[in-house]
Order: structure tokens, then sequence, then C-alpha cells
């Protein structure tokens, strides 16, 4: 087994087929609504985006061992790894709306993170995890898929509540936010992101503009459900495809989960560094970066 290898199940839009990413999965029988992802490459670093880190998906599901909800987690977590002999696991419960199943194999320990849908799972399920986790198991693979099927309302009821008013301001001198988001979702997310977005605070009129030493692109926050995007994006020298990939940017964090990497939260692993790769004009926007970045510091 390859260390550190990765694989996940997705939950997509109904009615879709399910999509295959790589060449990992060549087998036919795909199920729908299903979306089953190996993220094995490491994906190179590029440059920082200077996005606010405020992100706190991460957190655990629990807080103490007498909550409802951790006893479960350990009796799961028990009942599943009496199917793994000879391996450690470690089990996260989350309310992630793209991801139902995320497995990272590692030498002798599996880091498991199941949707809490799974935690009242019958012995059938429990066995079905087991062959999921320890041996990458295609029966297996295709029972988690019908689970998942029957307990599609599970996944709706996870949404947060709504969120308070936040007054927004899309409408741009020069970019639609709203209408770059719109795009955005409807191209690569199916429309399954939930977000909304604004410009963010702009100089003052008749205020003196100055160079900066940095500048907060984008940034996302999970409690409010809400992108900002800096308003100094909003000039006639930046091309609309730049925008769109901060805008791309920000919602791939409502997607993807943030793992505890030695003690730290990463907020771009690399299934997310390779999903933002797909964006269209991904090479064509970092150069862009490159050569306009103390344009943009300007403002």
């Amino acid at each position: 087994m390859k260390p550190a290898e990765q694989t996940s199940y997705h939950y997509a839009e109904l009615g879709t087929a399910d999509r295959r990413v790589g060449a990992v999965d060549r087998r036919a029988g795909a199920l729908p609504r299903v979306a089953r992802e190996h993220s094995l490459a490491t994906v190179g670093a590029r440059p920082a985006l200077r996005v606010a880190r405020t992100l706190d998906r991460d957190r655990p599901a629990v807080q103490r061992s007498a909550d409802p909800t951790e006893i479960a987690r350990q009796r799961l977590e028990r009942r599943i790894g009496a199917h793994l002999p000879g391996r450690r696991l470690a089990l996260a419960v989350t309310d992630n709306s793209f991801t139902m199943i995320s497995v990272k194999r590692e030498k002798g320990l599996f880091r498991l993170r199941l949707h809490h849908m799974f935690l009242e799972a019958d012995h059938v399920v429990v066995r079905a995890l087991g062959r999921y986790v320890g041996e990458n198991d295609r029966h297996a693979s295709d029972a988690l898929g019908r689970y998942i099927d029957v307990h599609q309302d599970d996944i709706r009821r996870a949404r947060r509540p709504k969120t308070p008013a936040i007054t927004l301001e899309t409408s741009g001198e020069v970019h639609d936010l709203h209408q770059l988001y719109g795009d955005l979702n409807a191209r690569y997310f199916r429309r399954r992101i939930e977000a909304r977005i604004t410009w963010g605070i702009r100089t003052p009129d008749g205020g003196r503009r100055r160079r900066r030493n940095s500048i907060k692109m984008g940034s996302y926050s999970v409690e409010d459900r809400l992108i900002r995007i800096h308003p100094s994006l909003d000039r006639d020298f930046v091309p609309r495809y730049f925008v769109e990939w901060i805008v791309y940017h920000e919602m791939l964090h409502q997607k993807h989960d943030i793992p505890v990497v030695g003690g730290r939260r990463q907020f771009h692993t690399p299934s997310f560094l390779e999903e933002e790769a797909a964006f269209e004009y991904f090479d064509r926007a970092r150069r862009w970066e490159r050569e306009n970045l103390n344009r943009l510091l300007f403002y």
C-alpha cells in the first residue's frame, strides 16, 4: 500500500452520473450521485494569494466525552476498527455537504472522516466501511454509495442555519461579482456552493491611494458563508479571468476539508491545489498576478 494514499466519496447533484477523477478508477457500473476521488499526486507550491485565514470548518464535532455524539463516534470507531486488525483508526465526524467519506492511509494508521449520517449505521454498513477503509473493496464501495443515496436528507439537514444580515455589494465599477459567482458555480460546482459574495471596503471618495506591502485579494468566512473580494480588483486593468480565479479559489474553501497536519491546519491540501489547477485560466491568471502585483498593491 502506498503511504498517504487518500480516497473520498463526494456527494453530487441528483440525477448526475458518477464522475471519475484520474486514471485510478477504471471499472464500469458507477453509481449515480456519488463521485469517488483518488488524490495521490502532490501538487507543487504556487505563489501565495495572501488570502484571509478565517476558516474554522475543521472544528471537532464534539468537545466533551460526555457528549452523546462523541460517545456515538467512539463507539463507531471501535466497531469499524474491529474490521481492521493490526491497524489503528482515527475517526472524525463531519457535517461536510460534499465529502461523505474521506480516507487517508498512512503506515499503520487510517485517518477516516465520515459524515454524521454513519453514526447509527447497522453492522452491514460498518462492515462495508471496514472493507472500504482497509482494502478499498469495490463491493463495499457500492454498498456505501447506496447507503449515502438513501440518507440524502441527512445531508440537507446538516446545512447551517440562516446567517445574519450583511450588506452585500456585488455590482462593481468594472466587475459584477454576482454574475461571476453564478457562472463559476454552474461551470465548476453544479451549483452546489451556497455562499454570499461582496466587495470589501473601498477607499472613500477623495481618499488618498497608497502602496501597500500586502493585499488580501479574497477571504472566506465559514460561519457567515461569505466571500469577500478586495476592491483593488475592481479596476479596468484587472481582467475578468483573474477576478474569476480569486472567486473560484474562495469557493473551493467551502468544498474542501481543512485537516490538521503537524498540529496546524492545512488550508490548501494537495486535493485543494489539484482542483484549483483545474480552473480554465489557472496558468494565465498566475502569470498575470506575477506581472501586475505591484499595480494591485497601489490602492
